[in-house]
């Protein structure tokens, strides 16, 4: 099986493909502070909750915007599985151009957003994903990577409100009973949702005005869900798409390594 990592700021996120399909998925806290050692044992006990042993794995494909895990968990695969872990960064052959000022400043897991979303479209496509940053990532009908907008997430900026406003107390995220908050708690969790699905409405317009081209919309992550109900833009939920490009990436580069 393939095992591919999307180390986030805040989750670690690990699917396991049997060829294309994804058959388990697997999500750790990202957290620092915890060794190598402690993130090998989630990770065996999560592989033995599916019925698995690191033996199941035979490849494995790593994306990190967290460089400070990233070598602590490149040496974790190398160390359970006895594989080396293909990482995305420069040198890595995407099949899409980049057309970024300095591509090397594009976050991997875009990368992998980017890629997946052409491959299901194969057209203009923007992909919005909801992680501790909200970011926009544009592909061209041609296949390339144009650039893209990046937000405060949405707990970013409701941690941000809540740690500046005395008289605001944290609530849980969720559905609003109507646009018009008639309390506190209703109100914020409004703005959340309606204010995202907004952002993302007015965002879209603006982009494909500036493009010149029409776009598919897919979003991702943690809010696509329950944003997209309230979004005119958004056109489908992709919850796995990142790790379906690491998949893809995959592909790529070890189908490309065994051509003459």
């Amino acid at each position: 099986m393939l095992l591919a990592i999307d180390i986030g700021n805040t989750h670690i996120k690990l699917g396991l493909f049997s060829g294309t399909k994804l058959e388990h998925k697997i999500r750790l806290v990202t957290d620092q502070d915890r060794t190598e050692d402690e993130y090998g044992v989630l990770l065996v006990g999560a592989l033995a909750q599916r019925g698995l042993t690191p033996n199941s794995v035979t490849m494995a494909i790593l994306a990190s915007v967290v460089p400070e895990l990233t070598e602590g968990v490149a040496s974790i695969v190398r160390r359970l599985f006895k594989r080396e872990p293909l990482v995305v960064g420069p040198g890595l052959k995407t099949g899409m151009p980049v057309l970024y000022d300095s591509p090397r400043e594009v976050g991997p897991d875009r990368i992998a957003d980017a890629v997946a979303a052409y491959e299901r479209v194969q057209g203009g496509v923007i992909v919005v994903d909801f992680g501790t940053a909200t970011t926009f990532n544009v592909v061209s009908p041609k296949g390339e990577y144009l650039g893209g907008v990046i937000v405060p997430g949405v707990r970013v900026a409701l941690d941000a409100l809540l740690s500046r406003a005395a008289k605001l107390s944290r609530v849980e995220i969720g559905e609003p009973p109507r646009v018009l908050g008639r309390n506190t708690p209703d109100g914020l969790k409004s703005g959340v949702i309606h204010g995202s699905a907004a952002l993302v409405d007015g965002m879209v317009e603006r982009l494909v005005a500036e493009l010149g081209f029409p776009c598919t919309v897919i979003a991702t992550g943690g809010m696509a869900a329950v944003v997209k109900k309230h979004s005119k833009a958004i056109e489908s939920v992709e919850p796995d798409l990142t790790l379906e490009g690491l998949r893809i990436l995959y592909e790529r580069n070890t189908k490309s390594s065994k051509e003459p």
